[in-house]
C-alpha cells in the first residue's frame, strides 16, 4: 500500500536534526503519578504503593477526582520504624496484601508500586511480589514495578507497569497467523473506535494491551505485530520484541494525519487494499478535517513552546505544526527515542528546534526570550508564567484526556485554542 503522507523533498524534516541535551533540575511528576489512568483500564487491577507518606499524599491529591467512588489503590506506608529495621517488612506486606484482597475478592491483578528504589525503601519488592503471587495464585496474581520519580517522568509509569505484565501474557500458539497488538492505553471511547475501524478494515484479530480485564491479556509471539499508540513505552515496546513479536513503525495517532498514517501501518501490515482503506476511513477523515479548519482560524500563526513533560510533544508538535499552521519555537521532551519518533521526525518542519532532558532555568530563560503565544508546559510552572503574562497549557491534561483518533482530532485542537481564547476575553 502506497503511503499516506508523502514527505516533499524540499523538507527533508528533522529525522536527524541536532538535539540540544540538558541535564539539571527538572519539574515533572513522577511515575506514580501513571496509576490514576491505569486503574480506570485495567477494571479488575489494584495499585498498591510502597513507599512513603509523602507518596500517600502525592496519589490522593493526584486522583481527588475519585473521592466519590471506592478507588483501587492505595499506599502501604513505611515510616521511621521499618526503615530502622525494627519491623518485618515482609510480614507487614503480606499482612496488608491478605487483608486487601480479603476485602477486595475482585481483584484479579495487584501491582506493587515501589514509589523509591529498593535500597531506599529496604524492601525487595520483586521478591516479595513472586512470594505473594505464589500463595494467592491462580485466583490473583501480583506484580511489581518501579513509579520511582528519580531519573524518570511520570508517563514512565505506564511504560514499566505494562513492561512488568509483558513476561506473563501467554504465547502465542505456534505457527498462528499474523495478530495486531495495539501497545498503550486508550480511554475506553477511543479503543472502541479503533477497534471498529479495524473491523471494517478486515484485520483481526485485534487486541488491546492492556485489556480492560485480567483474565484478557493478549498473547505474545513471532506472529504478533505491535503499534505503539502512546510514544513513552520504551521498555515495553523492548519486551514484546524480546518475545518475538514486530513493531510496524508509524506516527502516533494524533491528528488526521497521524490517526491516517498509525492505520496504514497495520493496512500495508496486513494486505489492506488502498481502495479498501481509503473507503473506510474517508468518511471519518473528513469529517475530522473539517471540524479542524474551525480550529485553525485560532491557531495558524501562533507560536508555541513545549517544556519536557510527557514524551508526547514531538507528536503533538507534527500535529500543530502541520494540521493547525502552529510555529514551533522550541520541542523540549523528557527523553528522545530516535527509533519509535523516526516518522515523526520526518514530518517536522525543518529546522524545528529539539531539546531532550531539561535543565529547568535554562529553558525558562530560552522560553522568556521567545515570548511565545502559547507554553505547554507542567503545573510547576504554569502559574509563574501566567503572572509574567505567557498563555499557558497544562501538559497533564493531554495525558488525562481522550486525543487520539479522528473523533477526537478537534478536541486535542481546542485544548490549545482555548487558553488563547480565554486569555483574548480576558484582555478584552
Amino acid at each position: 500500500m502506497s503511503p499516506v503522507i508523502p514527505i516533499r523533498a524540499d523538507t527533508p524534516g528533522c529525522t536527524d536534526a541536532p538535539v540540544l541535551r540538558e541535564r539539571g533540575q527538572r519539574e515533572v511528576f513522577c511515575g506514580l503519578t501513571g496509576i490514576i489512568w491505569l486503574h480506570r483500564k485495567i477494571q479488575d487491577a489494584f495499585f498498591l504503593v510502597v513507599g512513603s507518606r509523602t507518596c500517600a499524599h502525592l496519589i490522593q491529591s493526584a486522583a481527588g477526582v475519585m473521592i466519590f467512588a471506592e478507588p483501587r489503590f492505595a499506599t502501604a506506608i513505611i515510616d521511621e520504624r521499618d526503615l530502622a529495621g525494627l519491623a518485618d517488612c515482609n510480614e507487614e506486606l503480606d499482612r496488608v496484601v491478605t487483608r486487601l484482597i480479603e476485602r477486595r475478592p475482585e481483584i484479579k491483578l495487584l501491582f506493587l508500586v515501589g514509589s523509591c528504589p529498593s535500597e531506599v525503601i529496604k524492601l525487595d519488592l520483586s521478591r516479595a511480589a513472586q512470594r505473594l503471587s505464589g500463595r494467592f495464585s491462580p485466583d490473583v496474581r501480583v506484580l511489581n514495578y518501579s513509579g520511582s520519580g528519580i531519573e524518570t517522568t511520570f508517563t514512565q509509569g505506564e511504560d514499566a507497569c505494562l513492561a512488568s505484565l509483558v513476561p506473563v501474557l501467554p504465547a502465542s500458539t505456534k505457527g498462528a497467523p499474523a495478530e495486531l497488538m495495539v501497545v498503550g492505553a486508550l480511554a475506553d471511547v477511543v479503543e472502541d473506535q479503533f477497534a471498529r475501524l479495524f473491523e471494517q478494515l478486515g484485520i483481526g484479530p485485534v487486541r488491546f494491551f492492556p485489556p480492560r480485564r485480567a483474565s484478557q491479556m493478549p498473547a505474545v509471539g513471532p506472529n504478533t505485530r505491535f503499534l505503539l499508540a502512546q510514544p513513552f513505552l520504551a521498555d515495553t515496546a523492548l519486551a514484546l520484541e524480546a518475545r518475538g513479536a514486530q513493531r510496524l513503525p508509524a506516527p502516533f495517532p494524533l491528528g488526521v494525519e497521524g490517526t491516517t498514517a498509525w492505520l496504514s501501518a497495520a493496512a500495508r501490515a496486513f494486505g489492506v487494499s488502498p481502495a479498501q482503506f481509503d473507503a473506510v476511513t474517508g468518511p471519518a477523515r473528513e469529517r475530522a478535517a473539517s471540524a479542524l479548519a474551525r480550529q485553525r482560524v485560532q491557531l495558524e500563526g501562533k507560536r508555541i513552546f513545549f517544556f519536557p513533560d510527557s514524551q508526547l510533544e514531538i507528536p503533538l508538535a507534527r500535529f500543530l505544526s502541520r494540521e493547525l499552521g502552529m510555529q514551533l519555537t522550541e520541542v523540549g521532551t523528557p527523553y528522545l527515542h530516535r527509533t519509535h519518533m523516526a516518522e515523526e521526525l520526518a514530518l517536522l518542519p525543518a529546522g524545528t528546534f529539539l531539546s531532550e532532558g531539561q535543565h529547568v532555568d535554562r529553558q525558562l530563560d530560552r522560553c522568556r526570550a521567545e515570548r511565545p503565544d502559547l507554553v505547554v508546559c507542567g503545573l510547576g510552572l504554569a502559574n509563574p508564567l501566567e503572572a509574567e503574562g505567557l498563555t499557558t497549557k497544562w501538559a497533564i491534561e493531554l495525558v488525562f484526556t481522550p486525543i487520539q483518533g479522528y473523533e477526537q482530532a478537534a478536541d486535542l485542537a481546542e485544548l490549545f485554542s482555548r487558553p488563547l481564547v480565554r486569555r483574548m476575553r480576558l484582555a478584552a
